[in-house]
């Protein structure tokens, strides 16, 4: 059987196309011609030259294949053009999903996102069952990615394509080479960049568990179930002291009231725009409004039904900065 992965160049994708192979599995990937593909060279896998926009393309690339892997997302909290977000993220997964049922895949796995999710008004970890509404979410990114994850509760219901959803919590590790806005948190901070932090806290998990518990959820999770994939709990302080630590620097000491740090999210994102960047600032006007609401999830639902088993969230930082050593630091 061959399984289809998108995203595949991508931090995440790379990990689940990893994770597959060495189960043995023949991997087809999804990528653009221009793509950077360091995170699959000297990978055993099928190229399929595509993109997720292209449904000719997508057409092409799930012919013949029995799993999909649907890893790949605009993960960005700006950007000059919302609708980019929403063309990825929303109308490219429909369609994706629409082609596969058609091509007869006969199992989807859909990574959708914590972003997703409620919140517990007592700062207790949420969970898949926390409630939530559209109106929750802060954003572009987090309205796109939950705009998808109803598409696909609805294609699931409606036409009976065989998908799985899990929501990956804050993924960190290795071979992040774009990188996401997580992984440009952890390099400025290894580089001492950082010098002050908003009192938040996030859910920190290794990229390698997570991509372990896509193919978890892929044998033993049930048809139109969700499961948060996430690790272990952390301040923001914490991890900003851990990856201190880690690089021998001494950690910020300033804690900033976020109403001090908004104005220059906004100064950044208007720069931004006038620069005609793609790039998102360090510090973005979303970014800021989410940490307002802390970051906390339970994995204890795809622990007991999938045996997923994240290991200790320092792990994932220090596999980070050592990645982050030998290719950036």
């Amino acid at each position: 059987m061959t399984t289809l992965v998108t995203g595949a160049t991508g931090f995440l994708g790379s990990a689940v196309v990893r994770a597959l192979l060495a189960r043995g599995e023949a991997v087809r990937v999804l990528v653009r011609r221009e793509s950077d593909r360091r995170n699959i060279d000297g990978l055993d896998v099928e190229l399929a030259l595509g993109d997720l926009n292209d449904p000719q393309s997508l057409r092409d690339a799930v012919k013949g294949c029995g799993a999909l892997y649907h890893a790949a997302a605009d993960y960005r909290l700006w950007a000059k053009d919302p609708a980019e977000l929403y063309e990825t993220n929303v109308t490219a997964t429909r369609a994706l999903l629409m082609l596969a049922s058609e091509a007869g895949v006969e199992r989807i796995v859909y990574t959708s996102s914590v972003a997703t999710l409620g919140r517990e008004p007592s700062g207790r970890p949420a969970d898949e069952q926390t409630p939530v509404t559209i109106e929750h979410m802060t954003g572009h990114y987090k309205r796109s990615k939950f705009m998808a994850e109803e598409d696909v509760k609805r294609l699931i219901r409606d036409e009976n394509i065989p998908v799985v959803i899990v929501n990956p919590s804050t993924i960190i590790g290795p071979r992040d080479i774009r990188p996401t806005p997580t992984g440009r948190m952890v390099e400025e901070a290894a580089r001492g960049k950082i010098p002050a932090f908003v009192d938040t806290g996030l859910n920190v998990v290794h990229v390698d568990d997570v991509a372990t518990g896509h193919v978890q959820a892929y044998e033993h999770g049930q048809i139109g179930e969700r499961y948060v994939l996430g690790g272990e709990d952390m301040m923001l302080r914490e991890i900003l002291e851990e990856i201190a630590s880690l690089v021998g620097r001494s950690p910020p000491r300033i804690r900033l009231p976020r109403g001090a740090v908004l104005p220059i999210a906004y100064i950044a994102e208007f720069a931004a725009h006038i620069r005609g960047s793609r790039t998102e600032p360090l510090v973005t006007v979303d970014g800021i409004k989410m940490s307002k609401t802390f970051m906390f999830f339970s994995s204890d639902k795809a622990r007991n039904a999938i045996g997923y088993s994240p290991r200790p969230a320092r792990e994932a930082l220090a596999d980070a900065i050592e990645w982050l050593r030998i290719h950036k630091l």
